[in-house]
């Protein structure tokens, strides 16, 4: 039985409005129906349709050093739109190119410090100079 797809990054945060408007204005996850779960708060974001990131809400902040993943990532379009819309939220982020393929990989870090990773097809051209905030 192969893997289909990944479903999706389940992250727990103390910091639930603003992880939950990064994920909407930084990346355009648009903020949708989520199961009406007993004992704790949340919020989910879509992605083509799909519940692609469930935000968890934790009672106190987590230790930072107590990572679980690297990164997770989407797939992007759009790169010069998508930059432009980072530099107008004055979010950090660096662009790594993937040696042979050419894959356009955007590196950001969510409010708790998650790694993001959103790639784009080496056919998208922007100028992709680091903004630093």
């Amino acid at each position: 039985m192969p893997l289909a797809y990944l479903d999706h990054v389940n992250i727990i945060t103390a910091n639930l409005v603003n992880m939950s408007q990064f994920y909407g204005d930084a990346l355009g996850l648009e903020k949708g129906p989520r199961p009406p779960f007993e004992g704790f708060d949340g919020a989910w974001h879509y992605c083509g349709g799909k519940a692609a990131v469930h935000l968890v809400e934790a009672k106190k902040a987590r230790d930072p050093k107590a990572v679980q993943i690297e990164h997770f990532a989407f797939r992007g379009e759009d790169l010069e739109g998508f930059l432009e819309n980072l530099r107008e939220l004055k979010i950090r982020y660096r662009i790594a190119i993937v040696p042979d393929i050419e894959i356009r990989q955007v590196n950001i870090h969510d409010p708790d410090g998650n790694h993001i990773e959103i790639q784009f097809a080496k056919h998208e051209e922007a100028d992709i100079n680091p903004f630093d905030g």
